[in-house]
């Protein structure tokens, strides 16, 4: 070794061990930090206050950026690195909420509880201490028994069959029983729900995957519909799991769903069926993607590695939402003369026209996905 080298190595030595020594001091931190979330865990779960609280968190990120300023820190590393410790945070809490019932030992009958999120659901609430019973296709000559003194009946079945199962079991259901269901639209359940059973009527809509370890952060949204004091205590119940409920009436709720999911789902798959009916090179167009076409290509794939029957459903769910699609593509030949012509001047007036349409909006947009795509970058 020559003499810069252990010039180097002995002045390198000491700060290392100082480094490896802040670091030890962060990870005793970090679990000081743990010990006061389980405090406030038990206390959350002693009043039943829901885990997720937007305005506190916000503020936090909001002092703690201003506080890495002061002390000459990327506030944009803090923020990222806060947010996986907060993250972390909801998810140790919202596990520990699964254990407690809003109204424990109460009565849940699931419909389609064998199901992906009909057992997603069951298995909340049975680790929430409810009584739950299944009722699946086959169990149908059990149904009265399983109706007995029952609480709650969440109807999650595929969409077509939904309103003949509410029709079949409303008669077997106790009068101050809540009937829910999970469907992805609103309008005719809620009617149909109202027209069978008399006592108290909730419209459901999980906008997630069944595939969820917890629903941290998941939008639920919720339509009254009748008697909502009765149906209180399983909404409260759902956000105690950590759901962000939004509530809406049917009618807003399927206008919304309409774009949300049936134009969105749809327009994903015409872009991956054009894909393969030209048979692009799927795995050479990797090779020359930008991080966004690859993030914008990944909700393709995402698409595709799924349920084709499941998004089927939910694309072609109503009337109102195939009449939508086809106005969707009959406005693309609007722009077909545009091409034809070569008219870019007349392209850049209508970008110019929809950017000043979503507004501020874009500027959001800009900032999310420029996360996303980092995060994207880091990773692979």
């Amino acid at each position: 070794m020559n003499k810069n080298n252990k010039n180097f190595q002995d002045q390198i030595v000491p700060l290392r061990d100082n480094i490896d020594s802040i670091d030890s001091q962060i990870l005793s931190l970090l679990a000081r930090r743990q010990a006061q979330v389980e405090n406030v865990v038990a206390l959350k779960k002693a009043h039943g206050i829901p885990v997720y609280h937007p305005a506190r968190e916000e503020d936090l990120i909001s002092k703690l950026r201003l506080q890495s300023q002061n002390n000459g820190l990327d506030p944009d590393f803090m923020e990222d690195l806060y947010r996986v410790i907060l993250r972390q945070s909801r998810v140790k809490q919202t596990q520990k909420m699964e254990h407690k019932g809003v109204r424990p030992n109460a009565k849940v009958l699931v419909i389609g509880g064998a199901g992906q999120m009909g057992g997603l659901f069951a298995g909340l609430f049975i680790k929430s201490g409810y009584e739950v019973r299944i009722l699946s296709a086959q169990d149908w000559d059990h149904a009265q028994a399983l109706c007995l003194e029952v609480d709650l009946v969440l109807i999650s079945v595929p969409i077509e069959n939904t309103l003949q199962v509410i029709e079949k079991i409303s008669p077997l259901l106790p009068p101050k029983a809540v009937l829910a269901d999970l469907t992805s639209v609103k309008k005719e359940p809620v009617s149909q729900m109202l027209l069978n059973h008399t006592g108290p009527v909730l419209g459901v809509h999980p906008l997630f995957g069944p595939t969820l370890s917890c629903l941290d952060k998941q939008i639920i949204v919720v339509t009254q519909g009748r008697d909502e004091a009765a149906c209180q205590w399983f909404t409260e119940q759902l956000s105690l799991w950590g759901a962000v409920i939004v509530e809406s009436t049917p009618d807003e709720h399927d206008e919304i769903m309409e774009i949300v999911q049936s134009l969105r789902h749809f327009v994903t798959f015409c872009f991956g069926e054009f894909l393969c009916h030209r048979r692009a090179k799927l795995a050479r167009t990797l090779e020359f993607s930008s991080p966004i076409y690859r993030l914008e290509l990944g909700m393709v794939g995402r698409l595709f590695a799924q349920d084709s029957a499941l998004y089927a459903e939910i694309i072609f769910a109503t009337p109102e939402r195939r009449a939508l699609l086809k106005e969707f593509i009959l406005s693309l030949g609007r722009h077909v003369d545009m091409l034809e012509n070569n008219d870019k001047q007349l392209f850049i007036d209508q970008f110019k026209r929809v950017a000043q349409w979503f507004g501020p909006f874009s500027d959001q947009a800009m900032r999310e996905s420029t996360f996303l795509i980092d995060k994207l970058i880091e990773r692979f």
